[in-house]
């Protein structure tokens, strides 16, 4: 009897710790860190880059919390929206590697298709995870609408023993997703090969 008491108060506790307000809507600010030891790109001085990010989610949240038995809550939205997120990002690491930004005299343009862009919470006896999911297509166009690039990049980021369902936790997630993304873009030697290669 004791010890189903034991079990009972601790499965109240955890219900109560990862479910922390619960029925306040959360905002949250993704912050985006630039990837480290990035170097300028040969020939990348005399390509100017337009890029355009499309949101293409059926809804702007990017999670709900959840209580302590999995239940969804109150909705997790951005402060900013994803797809200027995602831009900025992309625009950002352009320019470390010495490519120019640009649009009306832009040698190529880079168009970002966001599909999917969301946290959700695996609830646990005593603590959770948050695992965040991105899936974006993008595509390199010439100036003439020549199609030079296209690939579809699905990333995830996992913020592990978490005790709060809480849009913090899903931020660190998301955020972790973000960074995934736009390493494998990057990382793609087809990607900074169909820019280059656009100016000629």
């Amino acid at each position: 009897m004791r010890s189903r008491s034991i079990v009972l108060a601790i499965a109240m506790f955890s219900s109560v710790c990862l479910s922390g307000c619960a029925l306040t809507t959360a905002k949250v600010d993704i912050q985006y860190v630039p990837q480290s030891g990035v170097t300028a790109i040969e020939g990348a001085k005399d390509v100017s880059v337009n890029v355009q990010v499309t949101d293409s989610r059926l809804e702007p949240k990017v999670g709900s919390k959840k209580n302590g038995f999995g239940m969804e809550m109150a909705q997790i939205r951005t402060n900013e929206d994803a797809n200027f997120t995602f831009q900025k990002a992309i625009q950002h690491e352009l320019k470390a590697r010495g490519f120019a930004l640009g649009q009306q005299d832009a040698v190529v343009n880079i168009d970002a298709d966001l599909m999917k862009y969301y946290n959700d919470f695996k609830i646990g006896f005593l603590a959770g995870d948050a695992i965040a999911e991105m899936n974006m297509g993008v595509t390199i166009k010439s100036r003439k609408g020549d199609l030079l690039y296209s690939r579809q990049f699905v990333t995830q980021g996992i913020e592990r023993n978490i005790q709060l369902a809480s849009g913090d936790n899903a931020r660190l997630a998301l955020e972790r997703a973000l960074a995934e993304g736009m390493k494998k873009l990057f990382e793609d030697k087809t990607f900074i090969a169909a820019l280059v290669k656009s100016k000629k």
